[in-house]
């Protein structure tokens, strides 16, 4: 999810709901590796239809001409035993930039229900300033912030490998 100053009232909420992502990860060296993530930008809810047109538009993401924002990275930086920082190159409308994901572990232990695989559960937070990437509507008159925040709640099953 995102968030977004409107005017400087109040943050706006939107969402991604098509998000698909992998990685390598050893629980005992922290070693984070092959880290690619892909968000299809035009599956994207701000729970406005007006202004869900308005972010896909030219605008801001252009999704009929940048139809995913992806993000890859070879590896992380432990900074603790559950949390670290992964930096990798973020593409948005075209544009790749460096950028850092703050990643903290919340859990890592067999799911108690169901499938009884083993999960990660991981809260991850960013922000970056969206005219770094061309998207500069609304920057210049306070109507839209410039800095997004990018905040990610996700259990990711584990996959062994042999």
């Amino acid at each position: 999810m995102f968030t977004v100053a409107h005017l400087g009232y109040a943050d706006t909420l939107g969402i991604f709901r098509d998000v698909t992502s992998s990685f390598t990860y050893d629980m005992d060296t922290q070693e984070l590796s092959d880290v690619q993530v892909s968000i299809q930008s035009d599956i994207m809810n701000s729970f406005h239809a007006g202004r869900d047109r308005l972010v896909k538009s030219k605008d801001f993401l252009n999704v009929s001409a940048h139809p995913q924002i992806t993000f890859v990275a070879d590896g992380g930086t432990p900074t603790s035993d559950t949390s670290g920082q992964v930096t990798g190159f973020l593409t948005i409308l075209g544009q790749t930039m460096t950028f850092t994901l703050d990643v903290q572990l919340n859990k890592a232990a067999v799911y108690p229900f169901g499938h009884k695989r083993f999960v990660l559960g991981l809260s991850i937070d960013a922000t970056l300033d969206r005219s770094t990437y061309g998207m500069t509507y609304g920057v210049n008159n306070g109507l839209v912030g410039d800095t997004v925040a990018v905040r990610i709640e996700t259990e990711t099953e584990t996959m062994q490998r042999d």
